[in-house]
C-alpha cells in the first residue's frame, strides 16, 4: 500500500502563473466539501423557507432557525459568496416590516459583543437558493437533507472504500442502505421524497422517448411510493399501472395513489424484484435501480423481467450514463458514480455500452437509447435473442 508523504522539499519552489492558477483550484476543489456541508446546513436550518416571501436580517433568521445570530451571520455570507443568497442593504422586494434592524449581536467566547450582521444588512433568495424551497419544482431539499443525515457519512470513508472495495454505507451504520430505509420511516420519507423531485427533472423526457399511449399495463419494478407510476398514469388516461416493491414502500405509495385519485388503475403488490413479477403487462420498468447493484444482480434483474414478458412487450430502464460527455469531463456521471461506491457493494453507473451489453446478455434483443439533458438515459429493449438488431442511440 503506497502511503501519501507531506515531506517538505528542500526550498520553496514559486510556481509560475499557471501552475499556480491549477494550485488554487485544487485547493477549491478540496475544499468543496464545506460548500456542500454550508449548503445542507441551508436545508437543515429551514433558510430557504424562511425567506421565501421577503428579505429578513440575520437576528430574525437566527431566531426563527434557533441558531446562535453571529454565527449564522457568517454562514449567511458564506451562502451568499456561493451564490444561493445575496446580501442586499435595505428590503428590496419585501412585502413590509420585518420587525427587527438586523444589529442585534450576541455574545462570543470570550464575552465580547460580536454583530449579528451589519446595521440594514438583509439576505434574500437568489434563483438557486431558491431550489432549497420546499415547493420549489424539483426541490433539491430533500436531497440536502439525505445527505446530510445519512449519505455524507458514508462519502467520508471513499479512501477506505478504494482500498478494501467494501461501501461505506455499512461501515458507517453498520447495516446496508436500503436495510436503513426500512428500519428508519423518516429516512425514507426524505428519501422518497428526494427520489420524487428528482423525477421532475426527467419524467417529461422520459414520456418523450416512449411511446405509453393506448390501454397498456406498466410494471413499475422497485417503483417506491409510485411518483413514476402516478406520471404516467396522469398522463395517460387510459393506462393501468403495477407496483412491486417491498412491503414497507407500499404504504407511502397507497397514500399517493389516494392523494391523487388513481388508485383503481393502478395495482400494489408486495415482493422482492428478484422474485418472479407479474407477467403478461406490456410495459417494465427500471428507474435508477441497475446502478444500486453489480453486473450479475443486474443480469438476474433483467432475465427476471424478461422472464414476465411477452414477446410484444417492452423493457425501459433508466440510468445515468457515465462517459456521456468525455469531453466536457462528464461530472455528473463522476459525481453520481462515487455515490454508488460510497453506498452499495458493487454499485456503479454504467456507460451506454454497459448497460445494453447486459440488456443483451439477459436476452432483449433491439435496445433504442434515448439521452435525457439531465443526465440519464432511456433504454428501451424487446425480448429477442441477445443479439442488437438495429435501433441506435437518438
Amino acid at each position: 500500500m503506497t502511503a501519501a508523504t507531506t515531506r517538505p522539499p528542500a526550498h520553496v519552489a514559486l510556481p509560475d502563473a499557471e501552475q499556480a492558477r491549477h494550485a488554487l483550484r485544487m485547493r477549491e476543489l478540496i475544499y468543496g466539501h464545506l460548500r456542500s456541508r454550508a449548503l445542507c446546513a441551508m436545508a437543515e436550518l429551514g433558510l430557504a423557507d424562511a425567506l421565501a416571501e421577503r428579505p429578513l436580517p440575520a437576528a430574525e433568521l437566527a431566531d426563527r432557525a434557533g441558531a446562535d445570530p453571529a454565527l449564522l451571520t457568517r454562514l449567511l455570507h458564506a451562502l451568499a459568496a456561493f451564490g444561493a443568497l445575496r446580501a442586499t442593504s435595505g428590503q428590496s422586494g419585501s412585502s413590509g416590516s420585518s420587525g427587527s434592524s438586523g444589529s442585534s449581536g450576541s455574545s462570543g467566547p470570550s464575552g465580547e459583543a460580536v454583530q449579528a450582521g451589519r446595521p440594514g444588512e438583509f439576505f434574500e433568495l437568489t434563483p438557486l437558493g431558491a431550489a432549497l424551497r420546499t415547493d420549489a419544482p424539483a426541490s433539491a431539499l430533500p436531497t440536502a437533507l439525505l445527505v446530510a443525515r445519512a449519505v455524507a457519512p458514508a462519502w467520508e470513508r471513499l479512501t477506505e472504500s478504494v482500498r478494501t472495495g467494501r461501501p461505506g454505507f455499512p461501515e458507517a451504520f453498520g447495516e446496508d442502505f436500503f436495510s436503513r430505509l426500512g428500519a428508519d420511516p423518516a429516512l425514507r420519507s426524505v428519501f422518497d421524497r428526494s427520489q420524487e423531485t428528482g423525477l421532475a427533472l426527467e419524467l417529461a423526457a422520459v414520456l418523450d422517448a416512449v411511446d405509453f399511449s393506448g390501454a397498456l399495463t406498466v410494471v413499475d419494478v422497485g417503483g417506491g411510493d409510485a411518483a413514476l407510476l402516478t406520471g404516467l398514469l396522469a398522463a395517460h388516461p387510459e393506462l393501468r399501472g403495477v407496483l412491486v416493491d417491498l412491503a414497507e414502500a407500499l404504504e407511502p405509495a397507497a397514500r399517493r395513489l389516494a392523494g391523487t385519485g388513481l388508485g383503481a388503475r393502478c395495482e400494489l403488490v408486495a415482493g422482492d424484484f428478484f422474485a418472479p413479477l407479474p407477467p403478461g403487462a406490456d410495459r417494465y420498468l427500471l428507474r435508477h435501480i441497475l446502478h444500486d447493484w453489480d453486473d450479475d444482480a443486474c443480469r438476474a434483474l433483467l432475465r427476471n423481467c424478461r422472464a414476465a414478458m411477452g414477446p410484444e412487450a417492452r423493457l425501459v430502464v433508466v440510468d445515468h450514463l457515465a462517459g456521456a460527455d468525455p469531453a466536457g469531463g462528464d461530472r455528473w456521471g463522476a459525481v453520481m458514480d462515487l455515490y454508488m461506491m460510497s453506498l452499495f457493494g458493487g454499485g456503479r453507473e454504467r456507460t451506454r455500452e454497459e448497460v445494453t451489453g447486459l440488456l443483451h446478455e439477459a436476452g432483449f434483443g433491439t435496445v433504442r437509447v434515448t439521452r435525457l439533458a439531465a443526465g440519464a438515459g432511456v433504454f428501451e429493449a424487446r425480448p429477442g435473442d441477445g443479439r442488437p438488431a438495429g435501433g441506435g442511440p437518438r
